[in-house]
């Protein structure tokens, strides 16, 4: 499992120690221009105030991610043939979803940018923030966001919720805090994850139509629900809305769990979910790569833990459809039939509720790999399809 931080985990001169790897400044170079800002500079000689700042740190974040990437794996292939599966917290889902194969790091640079540029733009209406409140009674520090005003915004497990809303309430929150809970303000500029951030939504939305994806070639889970999304239009989807939706980092490790995750790499600015991993994830190994000393363990851990991602295909025609969760599958579509992009081809229920199982891409179902009433986990293959024109 390679997971990318989100904001909040940069920290000045964090990029310094990678540069001395052949290429890496020319790498950082390109995406710099692409981005429209000096990535290096940002990553190596400026102050904390700077890289603070929403439309820096975001760029600064995906495109270290990306570069630090290639010291992992000399060609990308590489790694869609060996890991389990990836993630990314918040922005770093950007991360994620190019290191998949859903965007280049073209696009992903520019998305990020513009990312940037509108939650900025957003934050700078009203004066909002985040932070973080770490342990107490769940239920107690609900109701402390609820009386205070304040959004759940990143729901992270391991006993931290991170609240968001105006200054003044987060202000009425350090003042009122829950019962045996620490509340630490967190570096970033707004209330992201929010309603504040609707106007970037909107902006991201109209740019998303113009944009080009590929079916992610490796399992993806998402922060919105802890989902594995296998279509690169529903990924694009998913970085959009969640600009101003909860980040629930809590159902992506419980995801993490149901797939028997053993190995968790952290990419940089890397540290926090690797912390966070190792209270929730018990008897997982976890390592936070934050300088290329700590590339000799990353490589071992690769050896160790990796394995042939179960999205590889058999066959260049064969379509598969996998399972979003963990839980119990009921097929609903015969042998033969055709099945439409979309369509639902089967549910798996859990305990908390029902997930439809929906085909990113038609054609006729030719072999069911489960029987009703399996246990399935996420991203486990359930359907083989045929494209339409072979299966004739």
């Amino acid at each position: 499992m390679i997971v990318a931080p989100g904001q909040g985990s940069q920290t000045p001169g964090f990029l310094s120690p990678w540069l001395e790897l052949p290429g890496f400044r020319d790498r950082m170079g390109w995406l710099s221009a692409v981005a429209g800002m000096d990535l290096v500079a940002h990553g190596t000689t400026s102050d904390a105030e700077t890289i603070k700042d929403t439309a820096v740190a975001q760029p600064l974040i995906v495109g270290a991610g990306l570069v630090s990437l290639l010291a992992l794996f000399a060609h990308p292939a590489d790694g869609f043939r060996v890991v389990g599966a990836g993630a990314g917290h918040s922005v770093g889902e950007i991360t994620a979803a190019s290191a998949a194969g859903v965007l280049s790091a073209e696009q992903a640079m520019v998305f990020v940018r513009e990312r940037g540029r509108g939650m900025a733009e957003a934050s700078a209406m009203t004066p909002t923030g985040m932070t973080a409140v770490v342990g107490g009674d769940p239920e107690e520090v609900a109701a402390a966001l609820e009386r205070h005003g304040l959004t759940p915004a990143n729901m992270n497990g391991a006993g931290q919720v991170v609240a968001a809303g105006t200054l003044e309430q987060l202000a009425a929150l350090r003042d009122d805090p829950p019962a045996r809970a620490r509340v630490i303000p967190l570096q970033v500029a707004g209330a992201f994850h929010t309603s504040h951030m609707q106007p970037a939504v909107d902006r991201l939305a109209a740019y998303s139509r113009a944009i080009s994806t590929h079916d992610p070639r490796l399992p993806l889970v998402s922060n919105a629900d802890g989902t594995v999304v296998q279509d690169g239009r529903e990924v694009l989807r998913r970085l959009v809305s969640q600009v101003s939706s909860p980040v629930r980092w809590d159902l992506t490790m419980e995801t993490f769990a149901d797939m028997g995750v053993t190995g968790l790499i952290e990419i940089p600015p890397a540290g926090t979910l690797a912390g966070l991993a190792k209270r929730a994830l018990k008897g997982v190994e976890t390592l936070a790569l934050k300088t290329p000393d700590d590339l000799e363990a990353a490589h071992r851990m690769i050896r160790e833990h990796g394995a042939p991602t179960e999205l590889s295909p058999v066959e260049a025609s064969w379509s598969v459809v996998v399972s979003p969760v963990k839980g119990a599958v009921t097929p609903s579509v015969e042998l033969g039939g055709t099945v439409a992009a979309g369509d639902t081809v089967a549910t798996v229920a859990t305990l908390r509720a029902e997930h439809p199982v929906v085909a990113a891409h038609g054609g006729r179902a030719v072999e069911w790999l489960v029987a009703p009433g399996d246990p399935v986990s996420p991203g486990q293959p359930l359907l083989r399809l045929y494209p339409e024109e072979d299966a004739l």
